[in-house]
């Protein structure tokens, strides 16, 4: 079998892993932002 298959597959593996980590710490990071607003609106 001819290894660029293999290199092919370890990017795209490594682009779709980056992209998802990317994609839940935006989120993670947009709910603490309204859980500080939430705080921040109490006092």
């Amino acid at each position: 079998m001819n290894q660029w298959a293999f290199v092919v597959g370890a990017y795209a593996l490594t682009f779709f892993a980056t992209g998802l980590i990317s994609a839940l710490s935006w989120r993670a990071m947009r709910v603490s932002e309204g859980r500080a607003r939430q705080v921040a609106d109490r006092s």
